[in-house]
């Protein structure tokens, strides 16, 4: 049993998440964490708010992708470990 086309799509989980990680960051400069709460700032609110949605589904989804990358890595390693220890069981001496 190969588990390379299972590895390879760890991988790509992990380099998703990981450029998830990196356009959060992205996002996150723009961010103003002033109040803005006077007379003609109300496009600043707007954009604060707008920007607060964007980063809290972005955040979602980065708990969602981290559960999955984790608990799929572990249950790879967990049949990796119990094919290897399947075939080095099966080898007979004599």
């Amino acid at each position: 049993m190969s588990l390379i086309p299972f590895t390879i799509l760890w991988v790509i989980l992990a380099v998703a998440l990981i450029a998830l990680v990196i356009y959060r960051r992205l996002i996150a400069v723009e961010e103003d964490d002033s109040l803005h709460i006077g007379p003609g700032e109300e496009s600043k609110v707007l954009q604060q708010t707008a920007l607060a949605k964007k980063l809290d589904v972005i955040d979602r989804w980065w708990k969602i992708l981290t559960i999955v990358v984790i608990v799929y890595g572990l249950a790879l390693a967990v049949i990796y470990g119990y094919v290897t220890f399947m075939a080095s069981s099966s080898v007979r001496i004599g």
